[in-house]
């Protein structure tokens, strides 16, 4: 019995730790996986009544439901898991997109293994072999995928389109509803999964780490500019000066001030993130600091200050996309 629990509960949970170690940056922190974790496992104990609601409305057989339905179900209730995680900007980069929606889940699928263990299917090693190797890394790989893709699409604008979620979510239902099918035998359905999903979710992982080196690099470069012309003393000869004399018409001196302070302050702490970063790329490790913290409380007086209107007007000199407003919650 203790060998089938540890065969269906832990592969999933091993392969998230992989994906964790490898994540040079350390976006994404122990306590947030455990939270998403907790989440995953929350939406498969609302699965059970859920499942069951349907199954006596439709009198569908448990087979056809197994099929067609429960994909749909389940990758609905966990896509909102990261689409929450999306929406408040939670999520930056494709790797931890990758951790968090594998994350959500292998807490899924550790509940679902442990109530099947629970019922007493404990004796049949090659069940537990397909369900810990094979239903689990699947239900955290599909999940990871929507992850990767809906991030990817949404990650370079500030509006939040439900319609960009819809190719990952699809991708997430048709791959899960193939392998609730067993075309083939589920030994090799299990094989075929550690196969693909795995080597593709490691090959994006790689891919995405690269990206956000030259990210880095590149950005860095700009919100340094960026900072030296709001520094300098040719400031009102500059692209930011003349427009923010341009707005003197519609806003008050005190406003137009407040906006360079805004300006400056932005630029400070995303160069501030920007280098966290990379010093976590290098294995060490940036305390925040109380003048960072200073001068997010200064950020958020200042919105205030100048309204949402004002904020709109200064948004043309602000790197302004998800993966931007990502750099500040990292280091708030």
């Amino acid at each position: 019995m203790i060998t089938t629990a540890l065969i269906g509960l832990l592969p999933v949970l091993i392969f998230l730790v992989a994906l964790l170690y490898l994540d040079s940056y350390k976006m994404v922190e122990i306590h947030v996986v455990l939270v998403v974790i907790l989440a995953g496992g929350m939406v498969a104990l609302s699965c059970l009544p859920i499942s069951g609601w349907i199954l006596d409305l439709t009198g569908w057989e448990k087979a056809f439901y197994s099929k067609y339905a429960a994909p749909l179900v389940e990758e609905s209730l966990k896509a909102l898991i990261v689409v929450v995680l999306i929406r408040f900007n939670r999520i930056g980069f494709l790797v931890d997109a990758a951790i968090l929606g594998f994350a959500a889940g292998a807490g899924f699928a550790v509940v679902e293994n442990y109530f099947y263990w629970q019922d007493g299917n404990t004796t049949n090693m090659g069940v537990w072999i397909v369900r810990g190797f094979g239903t689990a890394v699947m239900h955290g790989g599909v999940t990871s995928l929507f992850a990767i893709i809906s991030q990817r699409l949404t990650e370079r604008s500030l509006k939040f389109n439900p319609a960009w979620l819809l190719p990952g979510f699809a991708l997430a239902v048709v791959l899960h509803s193939i392998w609730n099918h067993f075309f083939f035998n589920p030994v090799m359905s299990t094989i075929g999964t550690l196969l693909i999903l795995p080597p593709l979710l490691m090959v994006v992982y790689r891919k995405s780490a690269r990206s956000m080196h030259d990210w880095l690099e590149i950005d860095f470069d700009e919100d340094a500019e960026l900072l030296e012309e709001l520094t300098s003393g040719e400031f009102t000869e500059s692209r930011i000066g003349k427009y923010l004399l341009e707005l003197r018409g519609t806003y008050k001196g005190t406003v137009i001030a407040d906006m360079l302070c805004y300006l400056r302050l932005y630029t400070e702490l995303a160069l501030r993130a920007k280098g966290m970063l990379m010093a976590r790329e290098g294995g060490l490790d940036a305390p925040v600091g109380e003048r960072t913290k200073e001068k997010f409380q200064e950020l958020k007086y200042l919105e205030k200050s100048i309204g949402k209107t004002g904020c709109l007007a200064m948004r043309p000199y602000l790197h302004m996309t998800r993966k931007d407003l990502w750099q500040l919650y990292l280091v708030d």
